[in-house]
């Protein structure tokens, strides 16, 4: 199978390198790679020149997007700067993050789920993080998810949702509409991928308000929003982000991302996994 990869790039000077190197020297190696220098100000370039001077698969694209932390809409955008890029050659893309090492057989254990499962439009492995000196899960979400930082995606599947949301939880929307239209989703659990930089907590405030706009405009209904954000600050063990969700949610207008039948559906298939948890 054909791969392209994409990977937005934001001041990783100090792991990207690490990225790339896991990504050449996969088992199966992607076709292309693009990396999206999305305004940095570190050595993150220096590194992208290197890489792509040494591996002709291997191209960079610099953007200049605003200096402000926009969780979701600034890292699709720049997914889709590089993704301008691509031709339609490809059976499988990816978006990655630059902060990540791939196992040496990501990119080949990803390929076999889609050749042997025609029906699976979404894969990917767990993020893991350094703790006293192990790595350990980082579970900041279900093991039924795909985490963001390293999706892959059936081209047949991305056509299908319409593309990624430039908008906060774009990586919720996308497995949800992956199912509205009969795809499924895939986590490999023996696929440990290093997370270098821990997802940070620096917004958590904001994030929280943003999370709660979100949800509304996913079309959840209160109720799923209450179980929803009660989960995400039990995570976080923050009371205020709870309250902030609901802000958020409470605050937004109806600029919904999703139709009223995607919608109808999202809390449908959200109750009954809930009830499947439950019982």
């Amino acid at each position: 199978m054909i791969f392209y990869v994409v990977i937005p790039a934001h001041n990783e000077e100090a792991f990207l390198g690490k990225t790339l190197e896991s990504l050449v020297n996969q088992s199966l190696k992607p076709s292309r790679i693009v990396v999206v220098n999305d305004n940095s100000t570190d050595g993150t370039q220096g590194i992208i020149d290197a890489y792509s001077a040494r591996y002709s698969f291997i191209e960079g694209v610099s953007v200049i997007s605003s200096e402000a932390h926009a969780p979701g809409s600034k890292v699709i955008n720049a997914f889709y700067k590089g993704f301008e890029k691509l031709n339609t050659d490809f059976d499988v893309i990816c978006k990655f993050d630059a902060d990540l090492i791939f196992p040496s057989n990501y990119l080949e254990t990803v390929a076999k789920v889609f050749k042997n499962s025609e029906d699976v439009g979404v894969a990917g492995g767990f993020c893991y993080i350094e703790k006293n000196g192990a790595w350990q899960l980082e579970d900041l979400t279900g093991k039924d998810h795909v985490r963001g930082a390293l999706k892959s995606y059936r081209k047949e599947c991305l056509h299908d949702i319409g593309g990624l949301r430039k908008a906060m939880g774009w990586d919720t929307i996308d497995e949800l509409l992956a199912q509205y239209h009969g795809w499924k989703l895939k986590t490999l659990p023996s696929l440990q991928v290093k997370h270098l930089k821990p997802t940070a907590t620096a917004y958590a405030k904001r994030s929280g308000h943003l999370q709660g706009a979100a949800f509304k405009r996913m079309r959840y209904g209160f109720l799923l929003i209450l179980i929803a954000a009660i989960k995400l600050a039990w995570k976080k063990n923050s009371l205020s982000y709870f309250l902030t969700c609901l802000q958020g949610f409470i605050s937004e207008k109806n600029n919904y991302l999703v139709s009223p039948a995607e919608g109808k559906f999202i809390r449908t298939l959200r109750w009954r996994n809930i009830r499947r948890k439950l019982l």
